[in-house]
């Protein structure tokens, strides 16, 4: 049965059906496995709350915790299924959604699940589900992919007691354009022993609470037109 915001299924229609999708990988000595879906969930949550408050009946899916994150590889705790199991999984349970609910957004937290997730949501929607995806922002700039200052913000506004800022460290600091190919080439490890890119040690809950709000505030304001993209991509500005 669908998990609403308030923690329990509904048997009346609903407009929208929200995904969270997260990942299971590293982040760095002093994040949690799980953020990802973390942030995901809690982002998702929030943002149906709002749209039931804007009037759009909306109904929150437990969320995906595992994706496609092979450029974790070598770290421990990494849990991937692949890109191509991924893309299989997410065509799944689009089509299982869309026999109950009319539209499916989902919520995505990792980077490195766009592709099997566009590829997903355009097969979706050539079979005619009313399927769109939109993105988690959680960097605060270019060198801050992941576990920075972001995602640490983040999870300090969360969930506090999962974080260990006093194993925060800066690790590849420079910005994502330049690491771009020895990162495709050599995963994280060819460019941050600690896993991290960027600068975790100025994150503070208050930003985090910011960004969270400012990702609420953008997906629950781009459900209600409905626009979407080429990719499958919500409009979201």
């Amino acid at each position: 049965m669908p998990e609403s915001a308030r923690g329990s299924g509904r048997s009346t229609s609903v407009a929208l059906a929200v995904l969270p999708l997260g990942a299971t990988e590293q982040h760095g000595p002093h994040l949690p496995t799980d953020t990802d879906a973390r942030i995901a969930r809690a982002i998702a949550s929030s943002a149906v709350i709002h749209m039931e408050h804007a009037g759009m009946t909306a109904e929150l899916l437990p969320a995906q915790a595992i994706g496609a994150s092979g450029e974790h590889a070598g770290f421990a705790g990494l849990v991937s299924i692949g890109n191509a199991v991924l893309r299989s999984v997410l065509i799944e349970i689009g089509r299982s959604v869309c026999e109950w609910a009319p539209r499916l957004l989902i919520v995505n937290a990792h980077g490195g699940n766009v592709g099997a997730l566009t590829a997903a949501v355009v097969a979706l929607r050539g079979e005619g589900r009313d399927v769109a995806w939109v993105a988690c922002e959680t960097a605060t700039g270019p060198s801050d992919t992941h576990a920075g200052r972001g995602e640490t913000s983040i999870m300090l506004a969360l969930a506090p007691d999962e974080v260990k800022m006093d194993a925060a460290r800066p690790g590849c600091t420079a910005p994502l354009a330049e690491i771009l190919p020895e990162l495709r080439r050599g995963g994280v490890r060819a460019v941050s022993a600690s896993g991290v890119l960027g600068d975790p040690t100025g994150a503070s809950a208050e930003e985090g609470r910011e960004m969270v709000a400012e990702n609420v505030r953008r997906i629950a304001s781009a459900a209600q037109p409905w626009e979407i993209d080429s990719r499958g991509h919500l409009s979201d500005r």
